[in-house]
């Protein structure tokens, strides 16, 4: 076998001095130091309370009563006065999605982000049908699908923490975490979903569909932590999930051209106000809001169990020189001489 020419210079070169290991402290120290600095002038030329508004922020208050019905300016300004920001934002989320999706999804067809893939199960069987080929880790990782699938078939769920005997050996086979777990994850679901929903509707407090649609996506992502993934499978799965989260992007180009249509500017108010302090004040800054809040808690909800649902490879590559399957390590072992001559 040829012998790089890149490891032997390497192999080569002399250790490393002491000097060489206080060089990435010293450099981490420095950039560090610069940070401090940067943050500590921007807070030391904060505005104080007795300076003078700037021009934005005093356009802001003037308007946000009259052309938007809201006596909260924070809103407002995010959907109103910077309503094309807070658009960018949420379509730079949308192509986030997106990429995670396109890495995560495997080649066959997916219809849950979480759970056992009927076509992997499948190929799986096809490829290595004795399973494990002795590694004893994979074994029960095997062993626990499988218990994990006649469950399935016979309408009963995994067991929860509680029915597990402490001190099993992983892989851990129980759907839900301990009892403690799952009555605080059933308390704080319902106050989490109440104050997503408040940030969302209610256009005289500050907040916005963006930080609801965290809220609501945190919500389903401790209900998954806590009772496992048939608790949230039902609604959490590409066929429910994926269109109501295109359903809130369209909704949310839609409001921008009607704007542009009725009233000569994208993102302009074309509602009639409400009265300032109800669910309904704010024009189509609360459609704005809300189609928001769709779009983020979907998005994210996707991202998250896209990436929590990536599968192993089970079936080895069919060019890899490792001889997972025996093929290839057959022909590098059948000649013994050969191998000897390339170590040497």
């Amino acid at each position: 076998m040829a012998t790089d020419p890149a490891a032997v210079e390497h192999a080569r070169q002399e250790p490393r001095t002491a000097d060489d290991d206080l060089h990435r402290p010293i450099v981490g120290l420095a950039l560090a130091g610069a940070t401090v600095a940067v943050l500590v002038l921007g807070i030391l030329d904060l505005p104080r309370a007795a300076a003078a508004l700037p021009d934005i922020a005093r356009h802001a208050m003037e308007i946000a009563l009259p052309k938007w019905g809201q006596n909260e300016v924070v809103s407002e300004v995010v959907y109103g006065s910077r309503g094309w920001d807070t658009f960018g934002e949420t379509f730079l989320l949308l192509a986030a999605v997106v990429s995670v999706v396109t890495l995560t999804r495997s080649p066959e067809t997916r219809t849950e982000y979480v759970g056992e893939s009927m076509a992997g199960r499948e190929e799986q069987a096809e490829v290595d049908p004795k399973g494990g080929g002795g590694d004893s880790d994979e074994q029960e990782s095997r062993q626990a699908e499988e218990q994990e699938e006649e469950e399935e078939k016979g309408g009963d769920v995994a067991p929860n923490a509680d029915d597990v005997p402490l001190g099993m050996r992983a892989p851990e086979r129980a759907a839900g975490m301990s009892v403690v777990v799952r009555v605080g994850a059933r308390i704080a679901a319902v106050p989490l979903l109440v104050a997503g929903f408040y940030l969302c509707l209610w256009g005289y407090t500050p907040g916005g569909g963006f930080p609801a649609g965290a809220v609501i996506m945190g919500v389903a992502l401790v209900m998954y932590t806590a009772f496992g993934h048939q608790a949230v499978g039902r609604a959490v799965r590409p066929s429910v999930v994926e269109p109501i989260e295109m359903f809130g992007a369209m909704a949310i180009i839609a409001i921008g051209l009607f704007g542009l249509l009725f009233k000569d500017s994208m993102f302009a108010n074309f509602l009639t106000l409400a009265v300032p302090g109800t669910i309904r004040a704010g024009g189509t800054n609360q459609l704005f809001s809300g189609s928001e809040l769709i779009e983020v808690a979907t998005g994210l909800t996707i991202a998250t169990f896209s990436l929590l649902g990536m599968k192993h490879d089970w079936a080895p590559d069919e060019d890899d020189d490792g001889g997972d399957n025996g093929s290839d390590g057959s022909d590098n072992g059948s000649d013994g001489s050969d191998g000897r001559e390339e170590q040497s």
